[in-house]
């Protein structure tokens, strides 16, 4: 009886091993431990075995407490195994051949109990490899993307593509993917291999394919060209706008194909010109008849047309007088500015390189208006410069004629203002002055002055002198003893300019003849005999008598000291 009760037992630990087995996952390579359950402690002695399932078993180690454990294992298992303090077997370089049931068997002081553990050895693969990649694919047809790799992996890895970082899933149409598995008879290890085919449209292009296995391996993405074929074409221009005459204008047609066309046919003002190895063609040095509808399309299809209308941009100018001229003073001169232009402009003027707020208007010509003219007219970047030079000419003219007496009442300062081109000489008689000055000659008049100290009531005469006429005036000095402090004179300019003229167009003749043959005659005449007195003075001339003219001046009756 007490054999069946032990047999019993034992049929009872068996029955409660089957339900009771526990699963330990071990990395392939490393060591794995296996618990031998909580009533080892209990135990006069454990002892773990295997069972493979092929109905092959096996002793392992037997150990009693404060005993070393006593190896019985196989070769196979001899040098692997050892036993921890709590009685866990542990195996080193744990394989796939090593996927069994182990057991540890606890002899009790009432019971034997026994405690198994089934070990399952997993292997990730090392790398993932995506070869067998087209270099370019077409539309809407199913094409072979890559064939990916996982080796030596347990248990057998699951393949995912990816498409732009997002999972691709087997619909039969666009991604067909065909997965296959094998495994090594010396290893154990699985191999797997995927296949992806895909079906390319446009929207594909540049896109990013890879294959992984698990969340951390992933095969380096590669992408590929995608050929389609040319659905538009467009023609545009390389140059920067706006086109202004003499520009060179690039034309460029392009098509959406891919591979894109090689050849192309520009029509140029109605002229069609073949275009090989290239989409540009280039119009040299436009002109505005330039201007119109440009088109071009690739020489296998000329239903795809493409048209560019093209504006060029012109500007003429035209100025009237130009060049360089010399006119008289009071004549008008009409200038004529004529602007042709495919766009509004702006105008410009200047005169000696300053400013002008306005076109210059000649309706009567002073001396001033003498000077270079030049007006600028833009549009864009276009720009036409032209330019005039004027002389404005004139027989002399006395505008003023004054006196002033210093301040300290000690001498008299005789003003003579005259104008006229070429610039007038300038001509005291009938006074002895000192420190004659002459002022500048800015817009073609000319300041004289000339320091006296009158010691009797004078007539002095000033006289303005060029190859083109004279003029004169008269004032009549006051003694500085008189006590008169300033007297002006001030001369009647548009009767002296009439007179000027007159005297200029007759020939300093019939109407000027008295003021000429007094003034000019009289004056010099009077020189002559007035020099031994009064003596003259005259602008840039020195003073020269003969000894005959010395004679006269003697015998002629002498006027007032000076």
């Amino acid at each position: 009886m007490p054999s069946a009760a032990i047999t019993a037992g034992v049929i009872l630990c068996l029955l409660h091993q089957v339900f009771a087995m526990d699963t330990v996952t071990g990395q392939y390579g490393e060591t794995v431990s296996l618990p031998c359950g909580a009533e080892s402690a209990k135990a006069f002695f454990i002892k773990w075995k295997y069972d493979d399932g092929d109905g092959v078993t096996g002793d392992l180690l037997v150990r009693k407490p404060g005993e070393n454990a006593s190896i019985t294992a196989p070769e196979a298992y001899k040098d692997r195994i050892s036993v921890a303090d709590d009685d866990s077997l542990l195996i080193s370089s744990v394989a796939l051949s090593d996927q069994k049931v182990f057991t540890c068997m606890m002899a009790l002081s009432s019971d034997i109990v026994e405690h198994h553990v089934k070990i399952e050895v997993h292997k990730s693969p090392e790398a993932v490899e995506l070869t067998n990649n087209p270099a370019a694919v077409e539309t809407g047809k199913l094409s072979m993307i890559g064939e990916c790799s996982v080796k030596d992996a347990n248990p057998a890895a699951t393949i995912t593509w990816y498409k732009n970082d997002k999972p691709l899933e087997d619909d039969g149409k666009v991604v067909v993917i065909t997965a296959s598995e094998s495994v090594d008879e010396a290893s154990g290890l699985s191999s797997s291999v995927s296949k992806l085919q895909y079906r390319a449209q446009k929207e594909d292009v540049g896109a990013l394919f890879s294959c992984g296995a698990g969340d951390t391996l992933r095969a380096e993405a590669v992408s590929f060209s995608i050929n389609y074929p040319t659905e538009t074409v467009t023609l545009e221009v390389d140059s920067p706008e706006p086109f202004h005459e003499g520009d060179d204008i690039t034309l460029r047609c392009q098509a959406d194909g891919n591979p894109p066309p090689t050849t192309f046919v520009f029509i140029v003002q109605g002229e069609e010109l073949e275009v090989s190895d290239s989409d540009m063609h280039t119009l040299t040095s436009v002109t505005r008849d330039s201007s119109g509808m440009y088109q071009c399309y690739p020489s296998d299809d000329k239903t795809l047309l493409a048209a560019l209308n093209i504006t060029v941009q012109y500007l003429d100018v035209s100025l009237s007088p130009s060049g360089s001229m010399m006119k008289s003073a009071g004549e008008p001169l009409p200038v004529s500015l004529e602007i042709d232009a495919s766009s509004p402009t702006t105008v410009t003027w200047t005169k000696d390189n300053a400013s002008l707020s306005a076109e210059p208007l000649f309706e009567r010509l002073h001396y001033s208006d003498s000077g270079v003219y030049e007006c600028v007219v833009t549009m864009g970047k276009l720009s036409s410069k032209h330019s005039f030079k004027l002389e404005v000419e004139g027989a002399p003219v006395i505008t003023s004629l004054k006196e002033q007496i210093s301040a300290d009442g000690t001498h008299t300062v005789l003003s003579c203002e005259a104008e006229g081109y070429p610039k007038p000489s300038v001509e005291w008689s009938g006074i002895n002055g000192t420190n004659a000055e002459e002022g500048s000659y800015v817009n073609g008049k000319v300041t004289h002055h000339l320091k006296i100290v009158p010691k009797a009531n004078l007539s002095v005469t000033c006289a303005a002198i060029n190859k083109l006429g004279a003029d004169s005036k008269t004032t009549e000095v006051t003694s500085l003893l008189v006590g008169i402090e300033e007297r002006e004179v001030t001369m009647d300019k548009q009767d002296q300019l009439t007179e000027s003229n007159e005297g200029t167009k007759m020939a300093v003749g019939i109407v000027v003849g008295l003021l000429l043959a007094t003034v000019v005659v009289g004056v010099a005449y009077w020189l002559y005999i007035k020099k031994s007195k009064q003596g003259s003075w005259k602008t840039g001339e020195k003073e020269e008598n003969s000894t005959e003219e010395s004679k006269k001046l003697e015998e002629t009756p002498q006027k007032a000291e000076v």
